[in-house]
């Protein structure tokens, strides 16, 4: 009987181990079939798989992120991405793109201007009406920086102008102009803010800031 009782138990630890063991490798040999991709606003999904397609014949348990982040790397609106196996044949690719903000004409050159540096422009669906800057990024970036430190409503603006003296004018929805002195420009933009909605100031076409403690109205 204790015969009996040994033989059946060494049976059963070698089908446990061989069990394991299939188990093991299939685990180990898992070809990745789905690539779900969410959280994109601006590129669309068959763009951000067609360049990770190589995934198709990669190993979900010996996934390489390294590879796909360098992949995705040459989309430029792509900020960052967070990726998450989903066992047993899934992959889920998290998109954060970066947010437009302007298109920058420089002479011949044309960007789209981001909250993470400037952008290749081609035609995007849905932001046809973003401002235009006819600048250079360099003092766009620090311009720009200074409309968001006093609050200035940079959605109601349709044009940035640079002139090269390094004085801006603004173009605004309502085709107001804001000609802007070169320095202590903030101060100016700060009483536009106070005027631009008094009843007496809407019918003024121009803004003119350039001579010091002066407003003249057009």
């Amino acid at each position: 009987m204790k015969k009996r009782v040994l033989f059946a138990s060494v049976i059963f630890v070698f089908l446990s181990t061989y069990t394991s063991k299939i188990n093991n490798s299939l685990d180990r040999n898992i070809k990745i079939e789905k690539i779900i991709i969410e959280n994109n606003k601006i590129l669309d999904d068959q763009t951000i798989k067609k360049k990770i397609s190589f995934l198709y014949e990669e190993n979900l348990f010996l996934l390489n992120n390294k590879k796909i982040i360098l992949k995705l790397q040459e989309l430029d609106l792509i900020d960052s991405i967070e990726i998450k196996k989903i066992y047993p044949n899934q992959i889920k690719v998290k998109i954060f793109e970066k947010q437009i903000l302007a298109i920058i004409q420089n002479k011949k050159e044309k960007n789209y201007y981001t909250n993470k540096g400037l952008v290749n422009y081609k035609k995007l669906n849905g932001f046809e009406d973003l401002p235009i800057v006819f600048g250079d990024n360099k003092s766009f970036e620090i311009f720009y920086n200074d409309l968001v430190k006093i609050d200035f409503p940079i959605s109601d603006i349709k044009k940035f102008y640079l002139f090269e003296s390094k004085r801006w004018d603004i173009i605004t929805l309502e085709n107001q102009i804001i000609k802007l002195p070169i320095k202590n420009y903030d101060l100016s933009l700060k009483n536009f803010i106070k005027l631009k909605n008094q009843t007496n100031f809407r019918k003024y076409k121009t803004f003119d800031y350039r001579i010091n403690d002066q407003l003249i109205l057009k």
